[in-house]
């Protein structure tokens, strides 16, 4: 059987999702549609929940690609109590079997597609995994129904200490949840070691990761990232672990250290110890906090049902008009009439799903 690259792995390393480039540049162009929309009802943030989250009380298929059944329950067991926090189905099986998907498949065999053959760890966020205009057709991670949705990269040859944790965080983004040292009310940004210290040797361990130099010195966020087991660009780096810059808000409360969001980095992402923005607890289990996000987003109340109905129908009727004649999304960049009209039909059903 052929090695897989994370067999090299140490409970030092840390792995981090690791969307292709292509998917963040999909991404990218539909935030940049986002954020020209009218901000009413609770303003941007509401509005990128509205668009990315699933509707309350929705079932949400989820199927494997690779693998085995004995993995299967024990995925299934992680994000248990994922579903009993949120007005939300996470469905795994049909009829007594679990259910898989291909490759190969026309039609979508489930909204959440897992593999474990992909580098690294990564999920789409919400509703991106069944919208076609993310990631290009010829590639295996998008939202069509023959690509990854979400990956747990070497899950089924061989699981971290923290596997637990590390499935529950992907499939809340796959719920539309965002990462907690993004949180823009939180100390991350400020806290964390972004660069080399001065004088630095750039320095690799046999398996290609950078480590202290032969002085003591430690490499910074970027150059950490950039070797094993990441390989990740500078501008990749910004879109994971920055706050956005432009003014998009994500829904957030205030900065929880207890969240399964927040990830336990190494020590030399910290620039003092204990570190403001390291996790309390073992981050393998949900927080408080993140369960009422998920209530935020996923709520049982139906006042609480009515609101967000009542928002998505305002958005929808903002959205409509402009779809007729195309009118200011072909200027707006290469692709957005696509991603409007899919914006569109998936309120609309949602709309209708919540009026029931």
């Amino acid at each position: 059987m052929a090695t897989h690259y994370l067999q090299d792995l140490t409970d030092e390393d840390i792995v981090l999702e690791a969307l292709p480039d292509d998917v963040l540049a999909s991404m990218e162009s539909r935030d940049r549609w986002t954020t020209s929309l009218p901000h009413a009802d609770g303003g941007l943030e509401y509005l990128v929940a509205d668009l990315q989250s699933w509707t309350p009380g929705q079932t949400v298929r989820v199927a494997f690609l690779g693998g085995s059944d004995e993995l299967y329950s024990e995925i299934e067991e992680a994000t248990r109590p994922i579903s009993e926090a949120a007005n939300l189905v996470l469905d795994f099986k049909e009829a007594r079997s679990y259910r898989v998907w291909s490759p190969q498949d026309a039609e979508y065999a489930a909204e959440i597609r897992v593999s474990f053959d992909a580098g690294g760890y990564f999920s789409l966020v919400g509703t991106d995994s069944v919208n076609p205009n993310i990631g290009l057709p010829h590639q295996p991670v998008g939202g069509l129904p023959y690509q990854r949705s979400l990956n747990l990269g070497g899950f089924h040859v061989t699981r971290p200490a923290t596997w637990k944790g590390t499935t529950r965080h992907e499939f809340l983004h796959a719920l539309g949840v965002h990462h907690e040292h993004q949180n823009m009310r939180g100390p991350c940004q400020v806290a964390f070691r972004w660069d080399d210290d001065p004088g630095y040797q750039p320095t690799r361990d046999q398996r290609g990761a950078f480590v202290t130099d032969i002085n003591g010195l430690r490499p910074g966020i970027y150059t950490y990232l950039s070797g094993y087991p990441n390989g990740w660009s500078r501008a990749k780096v910004d879109h994971n672990l920055r706050a956005p810059s432009d003014g998009q808000s994500l829904i957030s409360g205030p900065f929880d250290g207890s969240s399964v969001m927040l990830y336990r980095f190494p020590p030399l992402f910290y620039r003092s110890h204990p570190s403001p923005c390291a996790p309390r607890g073992d981050g393998q289990e949900i927080s408080e906090g993140d369960e009422r996000g998920l209530e935020v987003l996923y709520p049982k109340d139906e006042e609480q049902l009515d609101v967000i109905g009542q928002r998505r129908e305002k958005l929808l009727e903002t959205i409509e008009p402009a779809l007729d004649t195309d009118e200011g999304l072909e200027s707006a960049g290469p692709g957005l009439p696509e991603i409007a009209r899919d914006a569109a039909q998936r309120l609309r059903a949602s709309v209708l799903q919540l009026k029931r």
